[in-house]
């Protein structure tokens, strides 16, 4: 059987050439080394995953003659070779020429391999028949050489796997393109969601304004109710005796007590900031300094007072000058 050793052009249609042999074996275009006298070798781990073979090393034990692989170094050192840089080849890189290549071809179980196996196998039944076993040359030669006509086999085989690889391509394209357009559908959900999301909370923002503004009317009102409440309320009757003892703060907190005043202890910091004031008559009380004093919010130290207001501890008379809230006993 003849090689055609020129690598340097392509072949002519329907003419035998190495690339187009070793795909027809594989299914695939396998990276060559091609020394100074026309011997090709192919990596190894290259043959093995396009023949289906899981374990490089194992496979070359059972299937190929020694004879037939040899790491990379030993090939270049044996033709004074070399290898340009960026191309991927590792020196230590096990190859397999073209008789390691057509053993592991037959040792292959891809349906791919079957028609080359077939080749072979006619090749050899032709040998062992005639004795010999020739291509014959192709009708057009346009350069040095010789060509040859390639067999029906492997001409078919390339075929079918060029067609293969064509619709493979074409699926993938295919893929890819609707992958691509998911991705933007997807952008574009998420950019809605994104939308929807801020004119929501923009809109709670507002409500929660409004409710804001809502207890802050509802508190004022409720003050109003109060101090009515107060004007209404009649005056006690005036006391046949007059008091024995002067009012202190600490007797004061003890009436307060006994009205059932102090139900939290919010009230009654409130209630004991207030009674010493108290005593001495009306007095300007700012709830600020209150709630600072007792370490108590604003909004709790009103609610207190509101308290004080309703149990008949204390009342508002009236404000200051400045608007401050003043506060007597009943």
């Amino acid at each position: 059987m003849y090689e055609h050793n020129d690598t340097t052009r392509l072949p002519e249609r329907g003419a035998i050439e190495i690339s187009d042999f070793v795909y027809a074996a594989t299914g695939a275009r396998l990276r060559r080394l091609t020394t100074p006298g026309g011997e090709h070798w192919f990596p190894a781990v290259d043959v093995c995953k396009h023949l289906g073979y899981a374990h490089t090393g194992s496979t070359l034990r059972n299937l190929v003659d020694p004879a037939f692989q040899s790491p990379t170094g030993s090939v270049l050192l044996r033709h004074t070779s070399s290898i340009s840089a960026g191309q991927n080849w590792r020196r230590n890189m096990n190859l397999v020429n073209l008789h390691g290549l057509i053993q592991l071809v037959n040792g292959s179980t891809k349906p791919e391999s079957q028609p080359f196996k077939a080749w072979v196998s006619e090749v050899i039944v032709t040998i062992q028949r005639d004795g010999t076993y020739s291509l014959d040359p192709a009708p057009i030669q346009t350069t040095p050489g010789t060509s040859y006509v390639m067999p029906a086999q492997v001409a078919d085989a390339i075929v079918r796997l060029e067609e293969r690889n064509l619709r493979a391509d074409e699926a993938l394209a295919a893929a890819q393109e609707e992958h691509l357009a998911e991705l933007r559908r997807a952008n574009d959900e998420r950019g809605k969601v994104g939308e929807h999301l801020a004119r929501q909370t923009e809109q709670l923002g507002t409500l929660t304004h409004q409710v804001t503004g809502v207890h802050h009317v509802l508190t004022r009102i409720a003050d109003a109710l109060d101090q009515i409440v107060d004007r209404m309320r009649p005056a006690p009757p005036p006391e046949s005796e007059p008091r024995q003892a002067p009012l202190t703060p600490q007797h004061l907190l003890a009436t307060w007590r006994d009205r059932n005043l102090v139900v939290t202890e919010d009230v009654h910091a409130v209630a004991a900031h207030l009674a010493p004031a108290l005593v001495h008559g009306p007095v300007a009380c700012r709830l600020e300094d209150v709630a600072a004093r007792t370490g108590l919010t604003l909004d709790r130290v009103h609610d207190c007072v509101r308290m004080l207001i309703k149990r008949g501890c204390v009342r508002q008379s009236g404000s200051a000058a400045d608007g401050v809230p003043v506060y007597t006993l009943p």
